[in-house]
């Protein structure tokens, strides 16, 4: 039988060592079904979705409560998005953890790490889509940060929110960026991305003469193993839409940054919390760059992994980096514990 597209992407056969979910944590298989469910949610999102500030929250309240299965459709789109961040958060530890940004991976190790970055942008300028009271501590803080860049701050500030304050416009331009301009850097980068996996043959392992287990399992058998974990994250992400709503609040009056909901996305809790220690500059832009930067170079600054070592967990040659990766984890980390705990 003649291979599908599904299985085309994939090299004839693969390592079973490196097969297993146990290594792979069907992360990337994940990944990719979640952008799928976005993709079409959010298209059936747009027959009812207005982006006006007089109508925005209100299209969604209808859209929630009136629509057939409109509830669902949303809190799919919703769970898929914060699921998204979660599973490519995870792809990306895997990643580093095993060594798997070893030439001839490093570039492509980039563009996950540039596509990880515009997911997260993706997710915020989908929430502030809301146009309620929920989202204005969020809308106002995070553009001031713009703001806050030296000589060019202000004029990237009236770009992004079309104006000298956030207003009519800069509902316009979010969902212009959301639906047009991050979503069409999205589509270019995950096509590049999986292109690049499949040049370098798939999952990194060492090569042959070094490999203890020489079994092969054949790409019809990797598919199907990530189908399962399609169906099983599907069901999942079912489960969770029909038991936990997505948020809506009442529609904007007046924008401004005194709100009942006065922080950030959960994901940007982290850098929230920075924002405490002094200038907004500093800790809400060059922080967060600062982090992408150590993570982009761990390729190319850190001793590489020894090639034996390809394929395994936490291999004794990529210590540097699994040390680097665990102090921005963990600092991530309690920030973002930081930041909930002074939401409650």
């Amino acid at each position: 039988m003649r291979p599908n597209f599904f299985q085309h992407v994939h090299p004839p056969s693969v390592p079973a060592e490196q097969a297993r979910w146990r290594y792979t944590l069907g992360a990337g298989g994940i990944a990719v079904f979640l952008v799928l469910v976005l993709v079409v949610s959010g298209m059936l999102e747009m027959f009812y979705y207005i982006p006006s500030p007089g109508e925005a929250a209100l299209s969604i309240q209808t859209l929630s409560y009136l629509v057939p299965f409109g509830g669902l459709i949303r809190n799919l789109h919703f769970w898929a998005a914060q699921l998204l961040v979660v599973v490519m958060t995870v792809h990306l530890a895997r990643v580093v953890l095993t060594g798997s940004y070893a030439p001839p991976r490093r570039f492509n190790y980039l563009l996950g790490l540039a596509l990880f970055a515009v997911a997260v942008l993706l997710d915020f300028t989908g929430y502030v889509l809301r146009w309620d009271t929920g989202i204005q501590w969020a809308l106002v803080v995070g553009t001031n940060l713009v703001k806050s860049i030296p000589w060019v701050g202000g004029f990237f500030y009236r770009m992004l929110v079309g104006g000298n304050e956030p207003g009519p416009a800069t509902l316009t331009r979010f969902y212009s960026w959301h639906v047009y301009g991050l979503a069409l850097a999205a589509e270019i980068l995950i096509v590049w991305h999986i292109f690049r996996v499949r040049r370098a043959g798939g999952i990194a392992v060492p090569p042959p003469k070094l490999r203890a287990d020489t079994r092969r399992i054949s790409r019809g058998e990797l598919v199907h193993r990530e189908v399962t974990a399609v169906i099983l994250s599907a069901a999942a992400l079912l489960l969770v839409s029909a038991v936990i709503p997505a948020p809506i609040a009442p529609a904007i009056t007046k924008i401004t940054a005194a709100s009942s909901d006065a922080s950030a996305p959960w994901f940007f809790l982290w850098i929230q919390e920075m924002l405490k220690w002094g200038s907004p500059f500093v800790w809400g832009i060059l922080a967060p760059l600062a982090v992408l930067a150590v993570l982009a170079l761990i390729p190319y600054a850190l001793p590489q992994p020894a090639p034996q070592d390809l394929g395994r967990w936490l291999p004794p040659s990529n210590r540097p980096a699994q040390l680097v990766l665990a102090a921005i984890t963990l600092g991530i980390l309690l920030l973002t514990l930081l930041g909930l705990r002074s939401t409650m």
